[in-house]
């Protein structure tokens, strides 16, 4: 029997660094697990939907990546994992997928939301996609506003992380596990 473990789940503005923070973060246990929600929703090999073009396919298919994230982390945690969920997602939505599952009360939430210039800055500096990242630019006006409306949300812990190294985000983070 493996003691509990947490289940980070990572979201945020995009180029916040939630992938970076993501992998840095589970190297500091012994057995990490990293559910990349879109990596899972894009696992769908034909009618994929894009989030650059919102239908309601779009909301179908994240919907079923979450519950899937959910269902993963539950596997590997029970194995004695730490696992973190990451990526752009509404916290209500994978609330109800962790609860789903069993594993709300072990979830640590963590928005990272640095300065919509400093995340601007870091998104045109992006080479990991395979596409111009200035369309994204839009997107992240919007994403802006809707962290900043939803900013007092019950369990979840928002870290602006514009001016600190990624170990320094990771050290915030694990103050914040039980």
């Amino acid at each position: 029997m493996h003691a509990l473990t947490p289940v980070f789940v990572i979201t945020g503005q995009l180029s916040a660094g939630k992938s970076t923070v993501t992998r840095a973060l589970l190297e500091r246990f012994a057995f990490g697990y990293h559910v990349d929600l879109d990596g899972m929703r894009e696992m769908v090999t034909t009618g994929l939907a894009s989030p650059l073009d919102w239908t309601d396919e779009t909301d179908r298919q994240f919907a079923l990546a979450l519950r899937a994230a959910a269902a993963v982390a539950r596997i590997y945690a029970d194995a004695g994992f730490a696992v973190a969920i990451e990526g752009g997602m509404d916290p209500a939505e994978i609330e109800a997928a962790l609860a789903e599952v069993g594993l709300r009360e072990r979830t640590v939430g963590i928005i990272l939301h640095p300065r919509l210039e400093v995340a601007l800055d870091r998104n045109r500096k992006r080479r990991t996609k395979a596409f111009d990242t200035s369309i994204l630019e839009g997107i992240m006006g919007e994403t802006e506003g809707d962290l900043k409306r939803g900013a007092a949300r019950d369990r979840w812990h928002e870290i602006d992380n514009s001016d600190e190294p990624v170990e320094a985000t990771v050290a915030r983070i694990l103050a914040l596990s039980p």
